[in-house]
């Protein structure tokens, strides 16, 4: 496996988990700063409320979230030494995952008036699908390819 794609690929998972670690913040009032100026930066509808139930859902969107990102970075360190086709099969299964949070999640947030949200979920997916177009087990597949 390429060490600069690995460790740009980790780097994205990383940024993934501190995102986690941020939400999950809001579960207490001692650890919320971080995510009080994430909702500043929102700028949603109305104001926020911290009441139980705001705090275990963002406890909970942050488990989620730290976990998902635990999870591609698990991928990420499994793949190096697959086989071409079962590495790339296994990224199309994330990136079709990926998509389909991508398309709920930014949808749900313009519904719901968080519309910026949606803006820096693009950010986050575009940084992964440029990454993994650069999967050097495609550039091997083309390499075979052109021979």
């Amino acid at each position: 496996m390429n060490g600069k794609w690995q460790a740009q690929m980790q780097l994205w998972c990383g940024a993934v988990m501190v995102f986690g670690l941020v939400l999950m913040g809001g579960a207490f009032e001692a650890t919320s700063a971080g995510v009080s100026a994430l909702f500043a930066i929102l700028d949603g509808p109305g104001p926020m409320t911290w009441d139980p139930v705001l705090r275990f859902s963002l406890a909970l969107m942050g488990a989620v979230t730290l976990g998902w990102g635990a999870t591609v970075l698990a991928v990420v360190r499994g793949t190096g030494d697959m086989a071409s086709a079962q590495s790339l099969a296994l990224w199309r299964g994330i990136t079709a995952a990926l998509l389909l949070w991508y398309a709920v999640d930014s949808g749900l947030s313009v519904a719901t008036g968080f519309w910026r949200n949606a803006l820096s979920n693009t950010v986050l997916i575009g940084w992964y699908l440029l990454l993994v177009a650069r999967h050097p087990a495609r550039a091997r597949q083309g390499q075979a390819a052109r021979a």
